[in-house]
């Protein structure tokens, strides 16, 4: 039984990680600032659903505030899986500072914790969205991603460089993880999937952008979680094969590693709303918009390096987990009117 911490708890990855960890009985740390991004009701009733576990507590905190180095002095974890952060790419456009502050002061203060607490494996999140530019398909962790489109994707990116300085320096595993568009129950109100299903109940048009032919590799919480969990196993080791004049980005000579977690399968767009018009009974209303600045056209994960280390290959495709997350929200929202 491991005493881990979870930045982000009572996030939507987050809350879905604790609950699986509690599950195989292990001791449980939560912390989040439940800030007002969306809603903190929701994230309150995944806490409550956390709570109802003996080996579960929780603080409220921010982990931007140095505060959080006294949490690490006094629990000391033996796995750290650090995912809270400010999410999303657009909201990056209007309020740039909240990044700053959550995605880089708050990961060097979890660095930090983790060097003075001789931490044996910090695994946290990074994106997707740090492949930029690259049109190289599938995206690979051997591919360069030094050409970012968005604040959030620097930060992410940012937040692998400085784990990488702490790997070499203080020898402390870090793993990180470039999530790929994960959706299903409890999902996040900024998501499509959550925008998308509010609108069209409600018989309110949705924004399509880039005209429906964006392409997401959609990945169900369930898959995403068992990456998580195979990866906390296995802290990585420095590879002896690792070249300085051929630097292979995907690895290094500290024990640091990237994957990629990802469905491997991307989907149009325009596909994954005729799948949830299916699951909802009722056709989509579209305002066709153009791409947003910030956006990519297509993401699309190599996830071979996963799938060798740990053996993880995501079992749901969007014909199986759209279903999921419309009988989830019907039950959450709908169910809640009716009571």
């Amino acid at each position: 039984m491991r005493k881990v911490l979870v930045t982000g708890a009572a996030g939507f990855i987050g809350f879905h990680l604790s609950r699986r960890l509690l599950e195989e009985g292990e001791v449980v740390v939560g912390i989040d600032n439940l800030n007002p991004y969306y809603d903190v009701q929701l994230k309150r009733d995944r806490l409550l659903i956390l709570e109802g576990y003996r080996n579960f507590s929780f603080l409220q905190m921010d982990i931007a505030s140095r505060t959080i180095l006294e949490v690490f002095k006094r629990e000391r974890f033996e796995v750290v899986v650090h995912l809270a952060a400010q999410a999303g790419v657009r909201y990056s456009l209007k309020n740039p500072f909240a990044y700053v502050d959550s995605n880089l002061v708050g990961f060097i203060n979890i660095l930090e914790g983790c060097r003075a607490s001789q931490v044996s494996h910090l695994v946290f999140a990074s994106s997707s969205s740090v492949y930029g530019a690259n049109t190289l398909m599938p995206f690979s962790v051997r591919h360069n991603v030094d050409h970012p489109v968005s604040l959030y994707a620097a930060t992410k990116k940012a937040n692998e460089l400085m784990a990488h300085v702490y790997a070499s320096l203080y020898q402390i595993p870090c793993t990180g993880l470039r999530f790929f568009t994960v959706y299903g129950p409890w999902g996040r109100p900024d998501m499509a999937l959550f925008i998308f299903t509010k609108a069209i109940l409600e018989g309110r048009a949705i924004d399509v952008y880039n005209y429906g032919r964006m392409k997401r590799d959609f990945t169900y919480i369930d898959d995403a979680i068992e990456g998580v969990i195979r990866v906390m196993d296995r802290p990585p080791r420095g590879d002896p094969q690792w070249r300085g004049d051929d630097p292979d980005p995907g690895s290094s000579f500290a024990p640091y590693k990237i994957y990629n977690i990802g469905n491997n399968r991307p989907v149009e767009l325009l596909h994954f709303i005729e799948v949830l018009e299916r699951c909802l009974g009722k056709k989509a209303k579209k305002n066709l918009l153009p791409m947003q600045p910030g956006d990519v056209p297509v993401t699309y994960a190599d996830i071979d390096e996963l799938a060798r280390d740990v053996g993880y290959r995501p079992k749901r495709g969007i014909e199986e987990g759209i279903p999921e997350f419309v009988r989830w929200y019907k039950e959450y929202y709908l169910g809640k009117r009716k009571g």
